[in-house]
């Protein structure tokens, strides 16, 4: 009964914390296959490496480049830290090797190779995870995602991957291994791309590589292991007597990861819905506490909400255009425009006239630009800045006459006025815009209401 085990940045942050996470995964004894981020603040530092001048990025390798020996004079036998150093200074040469290609890579390769360069944190903490492991006397072996095989398709830095090919791979290079007894330490956060170059699957994109490598090995469960106890009743920052709910329903856990919740990657879910895989929520920093399984088919609850999220410092673009409903394509049209880069849309609605999209503030200049730029057929674009997306969720509350009628009188006694309302696409959620200063008192109103004791 195969396990994967994925371990966040904050896992495998420092020398205690690899420590910790490597005793975790000792201490399962079942076959079992680990993916492991970078350690906490590498991937910064890699996307910020480009832009550095010379010297300043020479520290920054060489800062890099310490981290992970620190680990391993604090955390390996002298046998292995020196079977681990050569190791290492071949990786960090790669590293400095995917540096120089960005810097002299023509102007429509620069996003790949800017994409390639990000994706080295997940190699050097592989290799060191795997050799503190390997000190606690653990066969491990580490594996980078082109020696696993994780195959990906897409643009830089939104890769999907291709879960046949991936399977097959892992089916052939991976399973072995932990057939014979081996622990594989795979790289997080990436795949490799048709042209045979790393393709990146976005920030956060590590949770998402547990859940494909699960669903390619056929393993019963993947457990994602990161800083908090699993996914709660709300962000327990806002709400204080927040709690921690012990099982959810895939729709609902990906709902809460898309729309404010960053326990998971909202895209985990998926890879593990198609094979019914358990997802399991876990704390490295209490790995005996419960978590949050995730799964199938849950046990109704009795409260009418389970979990009230917020995501904060969005902006609404609303699109004015006589011909939207004339002209079928012209929506998708907009939406193009609106999406091109990567953007992601929270909420998008339309009127007779009108087309509004939730979009995060950052980049609302840009976006602007594209829309204008189709001037025969958009009239003028108006922005509202500042404005917050609550999602309200719980299985199958939208099935039920009067929910909806009783969250936005709660959210009218707070005072905020409900700019825009996405409904009906979930079963699960519901979800609607408030202004950012009314959007905490919101957040306690739903949860005092309707999920608190």
């Amino acid at each position: 009964m195969i396990k994967v085990m994925k371990f966040g940045g904050t896992s495998v942050g420092s020398a205690e914390a690899i420590r910790r996470t490597a005793e975790i995964i000792i201490r399962d004894p079942g076959p079992k296959a680990v993916v492991v981020s970078a350690m906490s603040g590498v991937t910064n530092a890699l996307i910020a490496l480009p832009k550095e001048p010379e010297g300043k990025a020479g520290e920054t390798l060489a800062w890099l480049r310490e981290m992970h020996l620190t680990v391993a004079r604090g955390e390996m036998t002298v046998e292995l830290q020196r079977e681990f150093e050569p190791l290492l200074e071949a990786r960090m040469t790669g590293l400095r090797d995917a540096l120089r290609s960005y810097h002299v890579s023509k102007d429509d390769e620069r996003d790949v190779a800017y994409d390639a360069l990000s994706s080295w944190g997940e190699r050097l903490s592989s290799l060191t995870v795997a050799y503190v492991l390997r000190s606690l006397g653990c066969d491990a072996v580490a594996m980078t995602g082109e020696e696993a095989g994780i195959v990906a398709t897409g643009t830089p830095g939104n890769g999907s991957a291709d879960l046949f090919a991936t399977g097959a791979n892992l089916k052939a290079r991976v399973l072995p291994l932990i057939e014979m007894g081996q622990v594989p330490i795979i790289t997080g956060f990436y795949g490799i791309g048709p042209d045979g170059r790393p393709l990146t699957f976005g920030r956060g994109g590590s949770d998402y590589v547990g859940s494909v490598v699960a669903n390619g090995l056929d393993a019963d469960a993947v457990e994602i292991w990161t800083d908090v106890d699993g996914f709660m009743t709300a962000d327990p920052r806002v709400v204080k007597d927040a709690k921690t709910l012990t099982e959810m329903d895939y729709n609902e856990a990906a709902e809460l990861a898309y729309f404010g919740a960053k326990v998971l990657h909202p895209r985990t879910i998926e890879p593990a819905r198609k094979k019914d895989l358990e997802v399991w929520v876990k704390n490295s920093f209490n790995p005996d506490g419960k978590g949050t399984r995730i799964f199938k088919i849950r046990r109704p609850g009795e409260t009418m909400l389970r979990s009230v999220a917020m995501k904060k410092d969005l902006s609404i673009i609303k699109v004015y255009s006589g011909e939207i409903v004339y002209q079928p394509g012209l929506i998708n049209k907009i939406l193009d425009a609106v999406c091109s880069g990567g953007v992601t849309t929270y909420a998008v609605s339309t009127s007779l006239s009108t087309m509004a999209v939730l979009v995060p503030t950052d980049q609302v200049y840009d976006i602007c630009e594209r829309v204008k730029a189709l001037k025969d057929d958009v009239e003028k674009v108006h922005v509202k800045e500042g404005v917050s997306l609550i999602c309200a969720v719980g299985d199958g509350m939208l099935q039920t006459c009067g929910v909806s009628a009783k969250i936005f009188s709660a959210v009218s006694e707070t005072g905020a006025n409900v700019e825009m309302i996405s409904e009906g696409a979930s079963d699960v959620a519901l979800n609607f815009v408030v202004g950012n200063e009314r959007a905490v008192e919101v957040v306690k109103k739903l949860h005092d209401m309707y999920i608190g004791d």
